[in-house]
Protein backbone atom coordinates (compact mmCIF):
# COMPACT_ATOMS: atom_id res chain seq x y z
CA UNK A 1 0.00 0.00 0.00
CA UNK A 2 1.49 3.46 -0.91
CA UNK A 3 -0.03 7.35 -0.44
CA UNK A 4 0.38 10.11 -2.29
CA UNK A 5 2.10 12.85 -0.69
CA UNK A 6 2.24 16.48 -1.80
CA UNK A 7 4.87 18.79 -0.71
CA UNK A 8 4.78 22.42 0.99
CA UNK A 9 5.68 24.65 -2.17
CA UNK A 10 2.14 22.65 -3.45
CA UNK A 11 3.26 22.16 -7.00
CA UNK A 12 1.42 20.48 -9.16
CA UNK A 13 1.97 16.68 -9.70
CA UNK A 14 5.19 16.93 -7.33
CA UNK A 15 3.89 14.14 -5.72
CA UNK A 16 5.79 10.96 -4.33
CA UNK A 17 4.67 7.53 -2.88
CA UNK A 18 5.73 6.64 0.58
CA UNK A 19 5.51 3.29 1.93
CA UNK A 20 2.73 2.14 4.11
CA UNK A 21 5.07 2.01 7.21
CA UNK A 22 5.37 5.80 6.89
CA UNK A 23 1.74 6.37 6.13
CA UNK A 24 1.15 8.18 9.36
CA UNK A 25 4.12 10.54 8.56
CA UNK A 26 2.99 10.95 5.23
CA UNK A 27 -0.13 12.14 6.83
CA UNK A 28 1.13 14.57 9.41
CA UNK A 29 3.58 16.32 5.89
CA UNK A 30 -0.08 16.84 4.52
CA UNK A 31 -1.23 18.09 7.18
CA UNK A 32 1.57 20.18 7.59
CA UNK A 33 0.54 22.19 4.02
CA UNK A 34 -2.56 24.06 6.32
CA UNK A 35 -0.23 26.38 7.59
CA UNK A 36 1.69 27.35 4.46
CA UNK A 37 -0.81 30.51 3.84
CA UNK A 38 0.72 31.67 6.83
CA UNK A 39 4.56 32.19 5.57
CA UNK A 40 3.34 33.24 2.02
CA UNK A 41 4.27 36.60 0.82
CA UNK A 42 0.45 37.23 0.41
CA UNK A 43 0.09 36.05 4.41
CA UNK A 44 -2.10 38.96 5.25
CA UNK A 45 -4.66 38.68 2.24
CA UNK A 46 -4.70 34.58 3.14
CA UNK A 47 -5.51 35.66 6.82
CA UNK A 48 -8.22 38.40 6.08
CA UNK A 49 -9.69 35.38 3.90
CA UNK A 50 -10.01 32.72 6.14
CA UNK A 51 -11.24 35.15 9.19
CA UNK A 52 -14.10 35.57 6.79
CA UNK A 53 -14.78 31.84 6.65
CA UNK A 54 -13.89 31.52 10.14
CA UNK A 55 -16.83 33.83 10.99
CA UNK A 56 -19.49 31.96 9.69
CA UNK A 57 -20.57 28.23 10.17
CA UNK A 58 -21.22 25.87 7.43
CA UNK A 59 -21.38 28.89 5.28
CA UNK A 60 -20.57 28.77 1.27
CA UNK A 61 -19.23 31.43 -0.25
CA UNK A 62 -18.49 32.52 -3.92
CA UNK A 63 -15.99 35.07 -5.09
CA UNK A 64 -18.01 37.76 -5.48
CA UNK A 65 -19.81 37.35 -1.77
CA UNK A 66 -16.27 37.20 -0.37
CA UNK A 67 -15.44 40.35 -2.30
CA UNK A 68 -18.68 42.31 -0.51
CA UNK A 69 -17.44 40.60 3.39
CA UNK A 70 -14.09 41.77 2.25
CA UNK A 71 -14.97 45.36 1.40
CA UNK A 72 -17.29 45.34 4.36
CA UNK A 73 -14.36 45.10 6.81
CA UNK A 74 -11.99 47.24 4.90
CA UNK A 75 -9.32 44.22 5.21
CA UNK A 76 -6.16 43.88 3.45
CA UNK A 77 -8.06 41.87 0.71
CA UNK A 78 -10.33 44.17 -0.41
CA UNK A 79 -8.47 45.59 -3.15
CA UNK A 80 -8.52 42.30 -4.75
CA UNK A 81 -9.93 42.00 -7.94
CA UNK A 82 -12.08 38.57 -9.10
CA UNK A 83 -9.00 36.47 -10.59
CA UNK A 84 -6.60 37.71 -8.22
CA UNK A 85 -8.63 36.43 -5.46
CA UNK A 86 -10.08 33.15 -7.07
CA UNK A 87 -6.03 32.39 -7.03
CA UNK A 88 -6.13 33.05 -3.99
CA UNK A 89 -8.51 30.20 -2.84
CA UNK A 90 -7.43 27.51 -4.86
CA UNK A 91 -4.41 27.90 -3.31
CA UNK A 92 -6.24 27.79 0.10
CA UNK A 93 -8.17 24.35 -0.97
CA UNK A 94 -5.15 23.20 -2.42
CA UNK A 95 -3.59 23.49 0.60
CA UNK A 96 -6.46 22.02 2.69
CA UNK A 97 -7.81 24.79 4.42
CA UNK A 98 -10.82 25.05 1.89
CA UNK A 99 -13.59 22.74 -0.38
CA UNK A 100 -14.83 23.28 -2.92
CA UNK A 101 -18.33 23.48 -2.00
CA UNK A 102 -21.33 22.01 -4.03
CA UNK A 103 -23.67 24.28 -3.73
CA UNK A 104 -26.25 24.57 -6.84
CA UNK A 105 -25.93 27.86 -9.26
CA UNK A 106 -28.61 29.72 -10.12
CA UNK A 107 -27.92 32.46 -11.84
CA UNK A 108 -29.79 34.98 -14.50
CA UNK A 109 -27.48 36.50 -15.93
CA UNK A 110 -23.85 35.13 -17.84
CA UNK A 111 -21.84 37.67 -15.93
CA UNK A 112 -23.65 36.23 -12.59
CA UNK A 113 -22.64 32.48 -13.83
CA UNK A 114 -19.21 32.89 -14.22
CA UNK A 115 -18.66 34.43 -10.84
CA UNK A 116 -21.06 32.43 -8.68
CA UNK A 117 -20.44 28.52 -9.80
CA UNK A 118 -17.18 28.14 -8.02
CA UNK A 119 -18.19 28.12 -3.76
CA UNK A 120 -16.03 27.46 -1.19
CA UNK A 121 -16.64 26.31 1.97
CA UNK A 122 -14.07 26.31 5.33
CA UNK A 123 -12.40 22.64 6.55
CA UNK A 124 -12.15 21.63 9.63
CA UNK A 125 -8.05 21.62 9.38
CA UNK A 126 -8.26 25.14 7.87
CA UNK A 127 -10.86 26.34 10.85
CA UNK A 128 -8.59 25.10 13.77
CA UNK A 129 -5.16 26.37 12.02
CA UNK A 130 -6.73 29.94 11.51
CA UNK A 131 -8.22 29.89 15.03
CA UNK A 132 -4.10 29.21 16.66
CA UNK A 133 -3.07 31.55 14.56
CA UNK A 134 -5.38 34.32 15.99
CA UNK A 135 -4.64 33.25 19.38
CA UNK A 136 -0.84 33.67 18.57
CA UNK A 137 -1.47 37.54 17.26
CA UNK A 138 -3.92 38.36 19.91
CA UNK A 139 -1.44 37.71 22.92
CA UNK A 140 1.51 35.52 22.00
CA UNK A 141 3.60 38.16 24.25
CA UNK A 142 0.85 39.18 27.13
CA UNK A 143 1.77 37.87 30.37
CA UNK A 144 -1.09 35.32 31.00
CA UNK A 145 -2.45 34.96 34.96
CA UNK A 146 -2.36 31.50 36.51
CA UNK A 147 -5.89 30.34 37.47
CA UNK A 148 -4.76 28.98 40.55
CA UNK A 149 -8.09 29.09 41.62
CA UNK A 150 -9.53 26.52 39.33
CA UNK A 151 -7.11 24.16 40.93
CA UNK A 152 -9.79 24.31 44.22
CA UNK A 153 -12.29 23.22 42.05
CA UNK A 154 -10.44 20.62 40.42
CA UNK A 155 -9.66 19.54 44.32
CA UNK A 156 -13.69 19.18 44.96
CA UNK A 157 -14.94 17.87 41.39
CA UNK A 158 -12.05 14.68 42.50
CA UNK A 159 -13.53 14.47 45.94
CA UNK A 160 -16.82 14.21 43.93
CA UNK A 161 -16.02 11.83 41.59
CA UNK A 162 -14.04 9.41 44.08
CA UNK A 163 -17.18 9.47 46.26
CA UNK A 164 -19.86 8.68 43.52
CA UNK A 165 -17.60 5.77 42.07
CA UNK A 166 -16.92 4.40 45.33
CA UNK A 167 -20.61 4.27 46.48
CA UNK A 168 -22.37 1.14 46.61
CA UNK A 169 -24.49 0.07 43.29
CA UNK A 170 -22.02 2.50 40.80
CA UNK A 171 -22.68 6.37 40.28
CA UNK A 172 -25.42 7.89 38.05
CA UNK A 173 -23.63 7.95 34.71
CA UNK A 174 -25.54 11.23 33.77
CA UNK A 175 -24.10 13.32 37.08
CA UNK A 176 -20.82 11.17 36.37
CA UNK A 177 -20.47 12.85 33.52
CA UNK A 178 -21.41 16.20 34.26
CA UNK A 179 -18.50 15.85 36.55
CA UNK A 180 -16.26 14.78 34.54
CA UNK A 181 -16.42 16.68 31.75
CA UNK A 182 -16.53 20.21 33.90
CA UNK A 183 -13.46 18.69 35.92
CA UNK A 184 -11.26 17.97 33.01
CA UNK A 185 -12.12 21.58 31.28
CA UNK A 186 -11.23 23.21 34.67
CA UNK A 187 -7.34 21.44 34.55
CA UNK A 188 -6.98 22.11 31.16
CA UNK A 189 -7.96 25.89 31.89
CA UNK A 190 -5.17 25.61 34.84
CA UNK A 191 -2.67 23.31 33.30
CA UNK A 192 -2.47 26.06 30.01
CA UNK A 193 -2.73 28.87 32.08
CA UNK A 194 1.06 27.18 33.92
CA UNK A 195 2.50 26.66 30.95
CA UNK A 196 2.03 30.34 29.30
CA UNK A 197 3.23 32.21 32.22
CA UNK A 198 5.87 30.72 32.96
CA UNK A 199 6.99 30.64 28.91
CA UNK A 200 6.29 34.65 29.68
CA UNK A 201 8.93 34.19 32.77
CA UNK A 202 11.40 32.31 30.95
CA UNK A 203 11.50 34.88 28.24
CA UNK A 204 11.90 37.70 30.30
CA UNK A 205 14.33 36.59 32.59
CA UNK A 206 16.45 36.17 29.60
CA UNK A 207 17.36 39.14 29.52
CA UNK A 208 20.62 40.74 30.60
CA UNK A 209 19.24 44.27 30.25
CA UNK A 210 16.92 45.30 32.87
CA UNK A 211 16.82 48.26 34.62
CA UNK A 212 16.57 48.83 37.71
CA UNK A 213 12.59 50.30 37.73
CA UNK A 214 12.06 46.52 35.68
CA UNK A 215 14.45 44.55 37.83
CA UNK A 216 12.10 45.88 40.80
CA UNK A 217 8.65 44.76 38.84
CA UNK A 218 10.04 41.29 38.50
CA UNK A 219 11.26 41.17 41.92
CA UNK A 220 7.71 41.70 43.26
CA UNK A 221 6.34 39.58 40.83
CA UNK A 222 8.80 36.51 41.39
CA UNK A 223 8.69 36.71 45.37
CA UNK A 224 5.28 37.64 45.56
CA UNK A 225 3.14 35.88 42.95
CA UNK A 226 5.37 32.76 41.90
CA UNK A 227 6.28 31.62 45.51
CA UNK A 228 1.93 31.70 45.87
CA UNK A 229 1.42 29.92 43.00
CA UNK A 230 3.57 27.55 44.05
CA UNK A 231 2.65 27.14 47.53
CA UNK A 232 -0.87 26.67 46.47
CA UNK A 233 -0.03 23.99 44.16
CA UNK A 234 2.20 22.12 46.68
CA UNK A 235 -1.00 22.19 49.33
CA UNK A 236 -3.38 21.14 46.77
CA UNK A 237 -1.41 18.52 45.11
CA UNK A 238 -1.14 15.60 48.09
CA UNK A 239 -5.07 15.86 48.03
CA UNK A 240 -5.56 15.51 44.88
CA UNK A 241 -3.44 12.77 44.57
CA UNK A 242 -5.35 11.07 47.13
CA UNK A 243 -8.58 11.75 45.44
CA UNK A 244 -7.26 9.67 42.70
CA UNK A 245 -5.77 6.80 44.33
CA UNK A 246 -9.08 6.15 45.85
CA UNK A 247 -11.16 6.75 42.48
CA UNK A 248 -8.68 4.86 40.23
CA UNK A 249 -9.48 1.00 40.77
CA UNK A 250 -13.05 2.29 39.71
CA UNK A 251 -12.68 4.67 36.72
CA UNK A 252 -12.64 1.67 34.14
CA UNK A 253 -15.76 0.50 35.47
CA UNK A 254 -17.61 4.02 35.50
CA UNK A 255 -16.25 5.17 31.87
CA UNK A 256 -17.84 1.70 30.93
CA UNK A 257 -20.93 2.74 32.40
CA UNK A 258 -20.87 6.06 30.59
CA UNK A 259 -20.37 4.80 27.35
CA UNK A 260 -22.94 2.77 28.02
CA UNK A 261 -25.71 5.56 28.57
CA UNK A 262 -24.21 8.32 26.52
CA UNK A 263 -21.89 6.85 23.69
CA UNK A 264 -21.72 10.05 21.71
CA UNK A 265 -19.89 10.33 18.36
CA UNK A 266 -18.18 6.76 20.04
CA UNK A 267 -20.94 5.25 17.83
CA UNK A 268 -19.98 6.47 14.68
CA UNK A 269 -16.26 5.33 15.30
CA UNK A 270 -17.78 2.06 15.45
CA UNK A 271 -19.81 1.65 12.02
CA UNK A 272 -17.41 4.05 10.67
CA UNK A 273 -13.95 2.17 10.68
CA UNK A 274 -12.19 4.87 8.79
CA UNK A 275 -13.72 7.58 10.62
CA UNK A 276 -11.64 8.73 13.98
CA UNK A 277 -13.33 10.43 16.50
CA UNK A 278 -11.65 12.72 19.34
CA UNK A 279 -13.66 12.07 22.29
CA UNK A 280 -14.31 14.96 25.24
CA UNK A 281 -12.00 14.58 27.64
CA UNK A 282 -12.20 12.62 30.70
CA UNK A 283 -14.12 9.81 28.44
CA UNK A 284 -10.70 7.89 27.86
CA UNK A 285 -8.31 6.04 30.00
CA UNK A 286 -5.47 7.82 28.65
CA UNK A 287 -6.87 11.89 30.18
CA UNK A 288 -6.90 10.06 33.51
CA UNK A 289 -3.09 8.93 33.11
CA UNK A 290 -2.38 12.23 32.04
CA UNK A 291 -3.95 13.83 35.31
CA UNK A 292 -2.48 11.43 37.22
CA UNK A 293 1.38 12.12 36.00
CA UNK A 294 0.68 16.11 36.71
CA UNK A 295 0.33 15.12 40.38
CA UNK A 296 2.35 12.01 40.98
CA UNK A 297 5.35 10.37 40.21
CA UNK A 298 4.78 7.96 38.27
CA UNK A 299 7.21 5.52 35.78
CA UNK A 300 10.19 6.92 37.29
CA UNK A 301 9.40 10.07 35.84
CA UNK A 302 8.77 13.19 38.47
CA UNK A 303 5.89 14.81 37.75
CA UNK A 304 4.80 18.52 36.72
CA UNK A 305 3.95 20.10 40.13
CA UNK A 306 8.04 19.21 40.55
CA UNK A 307 8.50 20.33 37.96
CA UNK A 308 6.87 23.45 38.85
CA UNK A 309 8.88 23.62 41.54
CA UNK A 310 12.28 23.09 39.71
CA UNK A 311 11.15 26.16 37.32
CA UNK A 312 10.56 28.55 39.96
CA UNK A 313 13.96 27.73 42.19
CA UNK A 314 15.62 28.21 38.37
CA UNK A 315 14.18 31.65 37.90
CA UNK A 316 14.64 33.09 41.58
CA UNK A 317 18.26 32.07 40.57
CA UNK A 318 18.18 34.38 37.79
CA UNK A 319 16.51 36.77 39.25
CA UNK A 320 19.76 36.86 41.79
CA UNK A 321 22.42 36.89 38.77
CA UNK A 322 20.79 39.55 37.55
CA UNK A 323 20.55 41.79 41.13
CA UNK A 324 24.52 40.50 41.41
CA UNK A 325 24.97 42.41 38.13
CA UNK A 326 23.67 45.67 38.37
CA UNK A 327 24.79 45.94 41.87
CA UNK A 328 28.26 45.80 40.35
CA UNK A 329 27.59 47.91 37.41
CA UNK A 330 26.30 50.77 40.00
CA UNK A 331 29.25 50.22 42.46
CA UNK A 332 31.86 51.03 39.83
CA UNK A 333 33.06 47.34 40.81
CA UNK A 334 32.20 44.95 37.49
CA UNK A 335 36.12 44.74 36.14
CA UNK A 336 37.12 44.85 32.35
CA UNK A 337 40.51 43.81 33.50
CA UNK A 338 40.58 40.32 31.55
CA UNK A 339 39.21 42.00 28.96
CA UNK A 340 41.49 44.63 28.62
CA UNK A 341 44.33 42.31 28.87
CA UNK A 342 43.23 40.41 26.31
CA UNK A 343 43.56 42.96 24.05
CA UNK A 344 46.52 44.30 24.63
CA UNK A 345 48.10 41.15 24.16
CA UNK A 346 46.14 41.20 20.36
CA UNK A 347 47.68 44.64 20.04
CA UNK A 348 51.39 43.40 20.85
CA UNK A 349 51.11 40.68 18.87
CA UNK A 350 49.51 42.68 15.40
CA UNK A 351 51.08 44.17 12.86
CA UNK A 352 50.89 47.99 12.55
CA UNK A 353 47.72 47.84 9.56
CA UNK A 354 46.21 45.44 11.95
CA UNK A 355 45.98 47.15 15.40
CA UNK A 356 44.54 50.05 13.45
CA UNK A 357 41.59 47.55 12.26
CA UNK A 358 41.92 46.17 15.91
CA UNK A 359 41.40 49.84 17.38
CA UNK A 360 38.68 50.63 14.42
CA UNK A 361 36.37 47.24 15.71
CA UNK A 362 37.04 47.73 19.86
CA UNK A 363 37.01 51.17 19.91
CA UNK A 364 34.55 52.33 17.05
CA UNK A 365 37.27 54.90 16.36
CA UNK A 366 37.17 55.07 12.34
CA UNK A 367 39.00 58.07 10.20
CA UNK A 368 37.76 60.92 8.81
CA UNK A 369 37.46 60.57 4.68
CA UNK A 370 37.35 63.71 2.95
CA UNK A 371 35.86 63.07 -0.14
CA UNK A 372 35.66 66.47 -2.65
CA UNK A 373 32.56 65.90 -4.15
CA UNK A 374 30.68 69.08 -5.40
CA UNK A 375 27.50 69.09 -4.24
CA UNK A 376 24.35 69.82 -7.18
CA UNK A 377 24.35 73.34 -7.51
CA UNK A 378 20.49 73.91 -8.42
CA UNK A 379 20.43 73.07 -4.28
CA UNK A 380 21.10 75.51 -1.85
CA UNK A 381 21.47 74.76 2.21
CA UNK A 382 21.85 77.09 4.60
CA UNK A 383 24.84 77.08 6.75
CA UNK A 384 23.10 76.24 9.72
CA UNK A 385 21.63 73.02 8.57
CA UNK A 386 23.11 70.16 10.54
CA UNK A 387 24.67 67.60 8.57
CA UNK A 388 22.96 64.84 10.24
CA UNK A 389 19.66 66.14 8.60
CA UNK A 390 21.45 67.86 5.57
CA UNK A 391 20.93 66.42 2.29
CA UNK A 392 22.89 63.64 1.12
CA UNK A 393 25.89 63.72 -1.79
CA UNK A 394 25.72 60.54 -4.16
CA UNK A 395 29.31 59.60 -3.86
CA UNK A 396 30.68 57.13 -6.81
CA UNK A 397 31.65 53.77 -6.11
CA UNK A 398 34.97 54.03 -7.03
CA UNK A 399 35.58 56.97 -5.70
CA UNK A 400 33.82 55.54 -2.21
CA UNK A 401 35.86 52.22 -2.05
CA UNK A 402 39.56 53.00 -3.84
CA UNK A 403 39.73 56.58 -3.12
CA UNK A 404 39.95 57.04 -6.97
CA UNK A 405 37.74 58.86 -9.69
CA UNK A 406 38.82 57.11 -12.98
CA UNK A 407 36.05 53.98 -13.82
CA UNK A 408 37.70 50.62 -13.85
CA UNK A 409 36.96 47.80 -15.93
CA UNK A 410 35.43 47.98 -19.20
CA UNK A 411 31.46 48.55 -19.85
CA UNK A 412 28.92 45.55 -19.20
CA UNK A 413 27.70 43.96 -22.15
CA UNK A 414 24.12 44.36 -23.18
CA UNK A 415 21.52 41.88 -21.50
CA UNK A 416 20.40 39.18 -23.48
CA UNK A 417 15.96 39.45 -24.01
CA UNK A 418 15.87 36.60 -26.56
CA UNK A 419 15.70 33.71 -24.24
CA UNK A 420 12.46 35.71 -22.84
CA UNK A 421 10.94 37.12 -26.06
CA UNK A 422 11.44 33.49 -27.26
CA UNK A 423 9.72 32.11 -24.62
CA UNK A 424 7.31 34.66 -24.63
CA UNK A 425 6.30 34.12 -28.69
CA UNK A 426 6.12 30.45 -27.63
CA UNK A 427 2.98 31.09 -24.79
CA UNK A 428 1.43 33.62 -27.72
CA UNK A 429 1.38 31.10 -30.39
CA UNK A 430 -0.09 27.85 -27.53
CA UNK A 431 -2.76 30.97 -27.14
CA UNK A 432 -3.75 31.46 -30.39
CA UNK A 433 -3.58 27.89 -31.28
CA UNK A 434 -6.04 26.79 -28.63
CA UNK A 435 -8.76 29.50 -29.32
CA UNK A 436 -8.35 28.46 -33.00
CA UNK A 437 -8.77 24.92 -31.60
CA UNK A 438 -11.98 26.31 -29.76
CA UNK A 439 -13.32 28.07 -32.92
CA UNK A 440 -13.47 24.71 -35.00
CA UNK A 441 -14.76 23.05 -32.22
CA UNK A 442 -17.68 25.26 -31.97
CA UNK A 443 -18.07 25.43 -35.78
CA UNK A 444 -18.71 21.56 -35.75
CA UNK A 445 -20.81 21.47 -32.89
CA UNK A 446 -23.62 24.03 -34.45
CA UNK A 447 -26.69 22.93 -35.10
CA UNK A 448 -26.27 20.22 -32.02
CA UNK A 449 -25.19 22.28 -28.96
CA UNK A 450 -28.28 20.13 -26.53
CA UNK A 451 -26.23 16.85 -27.76
CA UNK A 452 -22.41 17.76 -27.67
CA UNK A 453 -20.30 18.61 -24.01
CA UNK A 454 -17.94 21.45 -25.10
CA UNK A 455 -14.17 21.98 -24.03
CA UNK A 456 -13.53 24.73 -21.28
CA UNK A 457 -11.99 26.95 -23.78
CA UNK A 458 -14.79 26.20 -26.23
CA UNK A 459 -16.85 27.32 -23.63
CA UNK A 460 -15.42 30.33 -22.78
CA UNK A 461 -15.16 31.57 -26.24
CA UNK A 462 -18.99 30.88 -26.62
CA UNK A 463 -19.88 33.00 -23.98
CA UNK A 464 -17.27 35.78 -25.00
CA UNK A 465 -19.00 35.79 -28.21
CA UNK A 466 -22.69 35.61 -26.70
CA UNK A 467 -21.98 38.33 -24.71
CA UNK A 468 -20.54 40.92 -27.40
CA UNK A 469 -23.62 39.80 -30.04
CA UNK A 470 -25.97 40.93 -26.89
CA UNK A 471 -24.33 43.80 -26.49
CA UNK A 472 -24.36 44.27 -30.46
CA UNK A 473 -28.42 43.26 -30.64
CA UNK A 474 -31.15 46.20 -31.21
CA UNK A 475 -34.56 45.05 -29.31
CA UNK A 476 -37.41 45.71 -31.99
CA UNK A 477 -41.05 44.19 -31.50
CA UNK A 478 -43.45 43.21 -34.28
CA UNK A 479 -47.21 42.25 -34.44
CA UNK A 480 -46.88 39.32 -31.85
CA UNK A 481 -43.40 39.55 -29.70
CA UNK A 482 -40.38 41.33 -29.82
CA UNK A 483 -37.09 40.35 -31.52
CA UNK A 484 -33.51 40.79 -31.30
CA UNK A 485 -32.22 42.61 -34.75
CA UNK A 486 -28.29 42.01 -35.37
CA UNK A 487 -27.13 39.88 -32.42
CA UNK A 488 -24.38 38.81 -33.90
CA UNK A 489 -20.31 38.68 -33.25
CA UNK A 490 -17.69 38.63 -35.46
CA UNK A 491 -13.90 36.58 -34.95
CA UNK A 492 -11.99 37.52 -37.79
CA UNK A 493 -8.49 36.55 -37.05
CA UNK A 494 -10.46 32.75 -35.69
CA UNK A 495 -12.79 33.04 -38.20
CA UNK A 496 -15.87 32.50 -36.61
CA UNK A 497 -19.49 34.47 -36.35
CA UNK A 498 -21.76 33.20 -33.66
CA UNK A 499 -25.84 34.64 -34.44
CA UNK A 500 -28.50 34.37 -31.85
CA UNK A 501 -32.16 35.18 -32.32
CA UNK A 502 -35.12 35.53 -30.20
CA UNK A 503 -37.03 31.98 -30.15
CA UNK A 504 -40.25 32.26 -27.66
CA UNK A 505 -40.52 29.29 -25.87
CA UNK A 506 -37.48 27.11 -27.03
CA UNK A 507 -34.87 27.15 -25.47
CA UNK A 508 -30.58 26.84 -26.00
CA UNK A 509 -28.95 24.37 -23.51
CA UNK A 510 -24.95 25.05 -23.45
CA UNK A 511 -23.12 21.82 -22.19
CA UNK A 512 -19.47 22.05 -20.90
CA UNK A 513 -16.92 20.21 -18.90
CA UNK A 514 -17.65 23.06 -16.02
CA UNK A 515 -21.43 23.06 -15.81
CA UNK A 516 -24.31 23.86 -18.12
CA UNK A 517 -25.79 26.96 -19.12
CA UNK A 518 -29.52 27.03 -20.16
CA UNK A 519 -30.42 30.62 -22.24
CA UNK A 520 -34.21 30.91 -22.29
CA UNK A 521 -35.98 31.68 -25.55
CA UNK A 522 -32.39 32.35 -27.38
CA UNK A 523 -31.22 30.32 -30.15
CA UNK A 524 -27.53 29.81 -31.07
CA UNK A 525 -25.47 29.56 -34.53
CA UNK A 526 -21.98 29.05 -35.34
CA UNK A 527 -20.47 30.00 -38.63
CA UNK A 528 -17.80 31.32 -40.83
CA UNK A 529 -18.10 35.07 -41.63
CA UNK A 530 -17.81 33.61 -45.12
CA UNK A 531 -20.91 31.78 -45.31
CA UNK A 532 -24.05 34.12 -45.42
CA UNK A 533 -27.51 32.82 -44.30
CA UNK A 534 -30.81 34.01 -45.98
CA UNK A 535 -32.84 33.45 -42.89
CA UNK A 536 -32.26 33.05 -39.59
CA UNK A 537 -34.32 29.72 -38.94
CA UNK A 538 -32.58 28.26 -41.63
CA UNK A 539 -28.80 28.63 -40.05
CA UNK A 540 -27.90 25.30 -37.44
CA UNK A 541 -29.96 25.97 -34.52
CA UNK A 542 -29.17 24.43 -30.63
CA UNK A 543 -32.14 24.43 -29.16
CA UNK A 544 -33.48 21.59 -25.81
Amino acid sequence: MSVAVRTLDGMAGNEQKVPHGEEADAEAWQRLSAYAYLSAPERLEYIAVMRVFCGTLLADLSVSDLLAKLAEKDAPGASLDAETLTRRLEELVRWGNLLRSTHTVKATSITEYQRSRSRYQLSKLGERVQRSADEVLAGADAAREVSSELLVLVDRGLREIAAMAAAPGGADPQKALERISTLFVQFAEFAESVRDFYAYLGQVLARYDLDSAEYQGFKELLLDYVEAITEDVSFRAPRIAAHLDVAWPHLPMLLARIDAHAAGMGALADGLTETRVQRSRGRDIADWEGLREWFTDTGGHSSQVDQLRDATLRALQSLLANAKRMLRSASGEMSRRKDLLRLAAWFDAAEPEEAHDLAVAAFGLYGARHLGVAPDPDRSVPAYVSWWTGPVVDVPVALRERGSRTPRGRAAAAEDHSEQKRHLMEQARQQAEARQAAADELRSASGRFDQVRLSAPAMRLLLELLTTALGNARLSKDARDFLLDGAQADDVDLGIRLNAWRTPGRSTVLRSVEGDLTADDLTLAAESPAIESTSAPAMGEASA
